[in-house]
């Protein structure tokens, strides 16, 4: 627990730091592009028309999902995997990359994984911009579950900096990890309820709740859950309890790992 809040301390002392390198970050990330950070918009928007068109106009027929239009359902939840999956994979390969960099810096290396956070937030901002846009003409309007959405964010960030920290670590342990974890979030894309919506009688109850168990899943529901007006989040108290749980061990197992082969970090890349 120490360790813990060790952590949670460096990156508290080094806000104003981790903003300044993300926004240099986002910026270096696309300046030899003729479209620069254009490419972060247009590529999620990509994304989601071809989404619609083979899920919501091909499979669905343009079916509604919780009482609105297909495409509203959809963007409302896929803004916020594609800044969960894009911070879960850059945070993990932060400290390979830049190790060498901190080294030589009076700057916690603890820090890095924030930074990618940080650094994807420009995109998923305007992500969720649009999905009010697209929300508000399908006849999402404004009600009071809005507000909800400023929980469902902090958690998502307290989930991303927890992986981060857990696996950044393992990725400079075990160089294969990367890979690996490239792959698990193509499949969990599938099982975060992000193009379907598992809470029906389709599925038997016991699958339904092995697939709540998914973090990403309470983030993405809970999204829609806010913008959409179903429900709120003391009223799931098992799946809450679940999720910090979760996120508590990753950042416990992630902390202790991170402290225990810091001073290690160079050496092993």
């Amino acid at each position: 627990m120490k360790e813990v809040i060790t952590l949670i301390k460096e990156q508290v002392s080094s806000v104003g730091i981790i903003l300044r390198i993300s926004r240099y970050e986002d910026q270096a990330s696309y300046q030899s592009h003729y479209l620069g950070l254009m490419w972060e918009y247009l590529y999620p928007l990509i994304q989601i028309a071809i989404y619609w068109l083979v899920f919501g106009v091909g499979l669905k027929h343009g079916k509604p999902l919780q009482g609105i239009g297909y495409l509203p359902w959809m963007v409302i939840g896929i803004s916020p995997w594609f800044f969960m999956n894009r911070a879960t994979l850059d945070a993990s390969k932060s400290i390979f990359q830049r190790v060498n960099m901190v080294a030589k810096m009076k700057f916690p290396i603890s820090a890095l994984p924030t930074i990618k956070v940080v650094s994807n937030l420009s995109s998923f901002w305007t992500m969720m911009v649009f999905s009010i846009f697209i929300g508000l003409l399908n006849g999402v309007y404004p009600k009071v579950s809005w507000f909800q959405w400023i929980y469902y964010f902090f958690a998502m960030i307290c989930l991303l900096v927890a992986l981060g920290v857990l696996n950044s670590c393992i990725s400079v342990l075990v160089r294969d990890y990367h890979i690996l974890l490239q792959s698990l979030m193509r499949m969990l894309f599938y099982m975060s309820g992000v193009l379907f919506n598992f809470v029906t009688t389709s599925f038997p109850a016991p699958f339904v709740h092995l697939l709540e168990l998914n973090p990403y899943y309470y983030i993405v529901s809970g999204f829609r859950e806010s913008f959409i007006g179903t429900g709120w989040f003391w009223q799931r108290p098992v799946m809450t309890l679940e999720f910090w749980s979760f996120v508590f061990i990753v950042l416990l197992v992630g902390s202790h790992l991170h402290f225990k082969f810091r001073s290690r970090f160079v050496d092993l890349i």
